[in-house]
């Protein structure tokens, strides 16, 4: 990437202390430039900021403090993009709080390609990481980039789902660029680097920090024109995530789940707020425009036959136990045990904690 006086000195007005998203875009509103903030003279700034703001900019920002994002941009796959470049996504212009700039590792034209978020919970069930998978995968093929946290569970599920069709997939993180969070996660970053992107408003260096993942969660909603909660608990950030998407304006959209299941309470709870329950990828295509193209249906794999689709259908569509299917089929444990291996293994059925199994749709 090409680095000239103009990209540093927007570099050096993120990274001021003290100074804040909403000042710094006060700051750019009266002096139009960063390079003309950075250029103002003390009693200038004290009209426009506090004394103390002033004298941060006044003292700039240290050479060693911009040097590692000056050195990562020398790999032609980094790139930094600020309010004012052509490439910095439109859709975030709207947004209460728009980053000064962004972070980008990967593809550039992603960023103003017409994206759905998919988001949900870090403990996920084996039923909603397929769900996540499938939807992703769908919404792919229809076109639709698909953004997400890049978080264990259903935010993983969504990213590789999405990288499997036609489309790609952008992870917005919570951590500088040259860190991988959660590191399990690290072929998935590796792999979105090179077919999708991963953004970030965060410094290099930016550690893993509580506060700044509700954060990043404007920017997950702010990019997409909706956002699909795929499961979450009532405590969930995706929920946040959910919110901010109602209060700038997109679509949300809510899997309903089993009124036992934890994780699908939070989906529930949205919608009951005006979430659209949806059931599959096409009801969300049918709600939102710039449908690209319409997905190729998806090749659902061979049912079981006989005893087997019959014990599926004894398991239901709820978590149950060992015991539940032992009285409703009439099968000892030993019998149960092997045949339930047996459809696990097939991907039909998944072991949950407490010694549960649930069907996989």
């Amino acid at each position: 990437m090409t680095i000239d006086e103009s990209l540093k000195a927007w570099l050096t007005l993120s990274l001021l202390r003290g100074l804040g998203g909403e000042g710094a875009r006060q700051l750019l509103r009266e002096f139009k430039s960063p390079e003309a903030v950075l250029a103002a003279s003390n009693h200038t700034l004290c009209a426009v900021v506090k004394p103390e703001i002033a004298s941060i900019i006044g003292r700039g920002v240290a050479d060693e403090l911009l040097s590692p994002a000056l050195d990562w941009l020398e790999d032609d796959n980094n790139h930094i993009v600020t309010l004012g470049d052509a490439d910095y996504p439109q859709s975030l212009l709207n947004i209460s709080d728009p980053p000064l700039l962004l972070y980008v590792k990967g593809r550039l034209d992603l960023l103003n390609q017409t994206s759905l978020s998919i988001v949900g919970s870090r403990h996920a069930t084996p039923q909603g990481i397929s769900n996540a998978e499938q939807f992703a995968r769908s919404l792919s093929d229809a076109g639709f980039c698909i953004i997400s946290g890049m978080a264990h569970g259903i935010d993983a599920a969504a990213h590789y789902g999405a990288l499997d069709g036609s489309s790609a997939s952008i992870a917005v993180v919570g951590t500088g660029l040259d860190k991988v969070y959660p590191s399990a996660n690290r072929d998935l970053a590796h792999l979105l680097a090179k077919q999708g992107a991963l953004i970030s408003e965060f410094p290099l260096g930016t550690p893993p920090v509580a506060g700044n993942f509700p954060r990043r969660n404007r920017i997950i909603s702010g990019m997409s024109i909706g956002c699909l909660v795929v499961e979450a608990s009532l405590q969930s950030g995706s929920l946040i995530t959910a919110r901010l998407a109602m209060e700038q304006g997109r679509d949300v959209f809510a899997i309903p789940g089993s009124i036992h299941t934890p994780q699908s309470r939070g989906c529930h709870k949205l919608i009951k707020q005006g979430a659209k329950l949806v059931e599959s990828a096409q009801d969300i295509l049918d709600e939102l425009p710039g449908k690209v193209r319409a997905p190729a249906p998806a090749q659902a794999p061979a049912p079981p036959s006989g005893e087997s689709l019959n014990l599926l259908d004894l398991i239901g569509n709820d978590p149950v136990s060992m015991d539940v299917i032992c009285a409703r089929s009439g099968l000892t444990v030993s019998q149960l045990s092997a045949m339930l291996l047996t459809y696990e293994l097939g991907g039909y059925v998944a072991t949950l904690p407490g010694g549960l199994f649930q069907r996989i749709h």
